[in-house]
C-alpha cells in the first residue's frame, strides 16, 4: 500500500495521472487517509483458495467481476500502464490490463516472492524487485532491481526535537520504537507490554505502534501508571516515529526495512514465523548479516528476558553506532523514481 502511494506521488510529480486500486480492508482505508490529492477506487479483496477448495467457484466468480470492473475503470481513466504492488488484489487489474494490451508491471518488495506475485508475474511485462536476491525467483521474466519506494512524507525528515514534540516525548532520553507493520504484531506487542516497568526504570522511552487490532489489548498495560512512553494504534505520520527512534523493534517486512534504512535506525528484527516462504526471515538476514540489525527469533523470546535484552542493546552506544553505519549502506532513497523511469521507458 505505502510503496504504491510512493510511486503514485512520484508519477504525479512528474506530470502524470494515477488511479490507485485498493482493497476494502480497514487497514487500506486508514492508510489512504491524508492523500486527498490522489484518486482511490476500492476493489473486493480476493484471496485465492487452494485449487481443490469449494471456495474456488466463489473466487472465480468474484475474480471475473473484478476483472470486468478493472477494464471499465481503465477505459474510463485512459490508463496507459498497470502496476501491481503485490497480493491477489493486483491480479485482476493486471489481467485486465494485459487484455487491453497495456504494459503491465509488478513490484516485489520482499527477498522471496509470495504466491500472488509468482502468479502475477505471468501477466507482467517486467518484474520490479526491491532486493537483488529476489530476481532469481522470476526466471524467464524481465526483471529490474529498483529498491522499495518510500512515501514522500517519510523522506521529509523531521529533527529529533520536532519528532519528540509531536509525541510529547523527551528528546534527551533514549527511545525505542516498537512497530509491527501497519497491521501490528501480537507477540511483539505482548513482549514489549510485559516489560514496561523495566524500560521506565532504565530511563528508556517507548514509542509503541501496536496496530489497530491489538490496541485495546495493550492499552491496559500503559494505563497502569506507565509514564515512560506513548502508545498508538496506527500512525500515518511515521516520519516522526522514525525521527525520534534510537532503536527499532519490529517485524521484517520490506517496507519497514526500507524506511529504517533510510533513517539509519539500528534495529531488532523479529520475523513473523508464519510468513509465506519464510520471506521475513530472509529479509531480516539481508540486514543482520552485515550487522545493520540483530535478528531475534520469536520462539526464543520471553517476557522475563526480553526487556533486559532491549535495555542492554540500547545502552550499548558503540554497538548502535556500528549498526547505524551499516544500516545507512542499505538505504535506497530513489526507488520511486526508478520505478517511474522503467515504466516511462516502456511507454516511450
Amino acid at each position: 500500500m505505502f510503496p504504491g502511494i510512493a510511486v503514485a506521488e512520484a508519477w504525479t510529480k512528474a506530470g502524470g495521472e494515477v488511479l490507485l486500486l485498493i482493497s476494502e480492508k480497514q487497514i487500506d482505508t486508514l492508510a489512504s487517509e491524508g492523500y486527498d490529492h490522489l484518486r482511490f477506487e476500492k476493489m473486493p479483496s480476493i484471496a485465492m483458495p487452494p485449487l481443490l477448495s469449494p471456495k474456488m467457484v466463489t473466487f472465480l466468480i468474484r475474480f471475473v467481476k473484478a476483472m470486468r470492473e478493472c477494464r471499465r475503470l481503465f477505459k474510463m481513466f485512459g490508463a496507459e500502464a498497470v502496476l501491481g504492488m503485490g497480493g491477489f488484489t493486483s491480479t485482476a487489474p493486471l489481467v485486465a490490463g494485459k487484455q487491453l494490451g497495456l504494459p503491465t508491471f509488478i513490484h516485489e518488495s520482499n527477498s522471496i516472492p509470495g504466491r500472488a506475485n509468482r502468479l502475477n508475474a505471468k501477466f507482467s511485462h517486467t518484474v520490479l524487485v526491491g532486493f537483488e536476491v529476489c530476481a532469481a525467483h522470476f526466471g524467464g521474466v524481465m526483471t529490474e532491481v529498483v529498491g522499495t519506494p518510500i512515501r514522500p512524507s517519510i523522506t521529509n525528515r523531521p529533527s529529533r526535537e520536532e519528532a519528540a514534540s509531536f509525541f510529547g516525548l523527551d528528546p534527551e532520553k533514549p527511545t525505542a520504537m516498537v512497530m509491527g507493520g501497519s497491521q501490528g504484531a501480537r507477540r511483539i506487542n505482548e513482549l514489549v507490554a510485559g516489560g514496561l516497568v523495566k524500560y521506565e526504570e532504565a530511563g528508556i522511552q517507548m514509542l509503541h505502534i501496536s496496530g489497530p487490532a491489538d490496541y485495546e489489548t495493550v492499552k491496559p498495560e500503559y494505563d497502569r501508571g506507565f509514564s515512560g512512553g506513548v502508545l498508538k494504534g496506527f500512525l500515518n505520520e511515521v516520519q516522526y516515529a522514525l525521527g525520534i527512534a534510537d532503536l527499532a523493534i519490529c517485524r521484517s517486512g520490506a517496507s519497514s526495512l526500507t524506511e529504517l534504512s533510510f533513517y539509519e535506525i539500528p534495529s531488532v528484527l523479529i520475523p513473523y514465523p508464519y510468513s509465506a516462504e519464510d520471506h521475513q526471515l530472509h529479509n531480516a538476514e539481508i540486514f543482520s548479516k552485515p550487522g545493520a540489525a540483530e535478528l531475534w527469533h520469536q520462539d526464543d523470546l520471553s517476557e522475563d528476558t526480553f526487556a533486559g535484552k532491549v535495555v542492554s542493546l540500547i545502552k550499548n552506544k558503540d554497538r548502535l553506532k556500528q549498526m547505524q553505519e551499516e544500516m545507512a549502506k542499505l538505504a535506497v532513497a530513489d526507488a520511486s523514481d526508478r520505478v517511474c523511469e522503467v515504466i516511462s521507458s516502456t511507454l516511450a
